[in-house]
């Protein structure tokens, strides 16, 4: 194993580099919620699908009345499991089946938590994608030597509070780089 095994990037952001050529992750921002010597596990955090979270529940028979929430999108998570549903969220809060990312964020993979969303007693913040995106051991740390992805520490707010379209090049300005050096197809504020 080389030296860079060691590398922890849980917790952080994965910023696809303009020359990524894999259309799951072109122009995508991921969040890496575990990242150890058996691989990594994150979720695209910027590709909403025509999905709504009140369109997922009913699809999982759970009813509710989800308010503005029903509208929010259900995210396109990664290649892996596109059938499962993943809840990132904060607080953490207490669920049958959360791993819990850095301090005060949750990924949940168990429906109480989504039951709880339809009821109106779940996490303020949320985000729900289908899918996730995994990593084998050493292939995260291998894309990254070929410069494949910029890594930054990730940043709730960017997360939870930013429209999907601002979540990327946010991400790139917690990096103090100018998205449109590093590529022309970024639009102008």
């Amino acid at each position: 194993m080389s030296e860079m095994a060691s590398v922890d990037l849980t917790g952080h952001f994965l910023i696809a580099m303009p020359s990524m050529a894999d259309p799951n992750f072109a122009k995508t921002l991921t969040y890496v919620c575990e990242h150890n010597d058996n691989g990594a596990l994150g979720l695209v955090i910027n590709r909403p699908t025509d999905m709504s979270l009140q369109m997922l529940l009913e699809r999982i028979n759970l009813s509710g009345d989800l308010d503005e929430l029903g509208a929010v999108p259900v995210y396109f998570g990664g290649p892996v499991q596109t059938d499962r549903g993943f809840v990132l969220h904060k607080p953490v809060g207490n669920w049958q089946s959360t791993l819990k990312v850095g301090g005060a964020i949750g990924l949940t993979t168990s429906k109480d938590i989504l039951e709880a969303v339809g009821n109106g007693a779940g996490p303020h913040d949320i985000l729900v994608t289908l899918g996730y995106s995994g990593w084998a051991p050493g292939q995260l740390e291998n894309e990254l030597a070929q410069n494949a992805w910029l890594t930054v520490a990730a940043d709730a707010e960017v997360i939870f509070d930013l429209p999907p379209a601002e979540r990327l090049p946010a991400a790139v300005r917690l990096l103090g780089i100018d998205l449109t050096r590093l590529s022309d197809e970024v639009g102008h504020a």
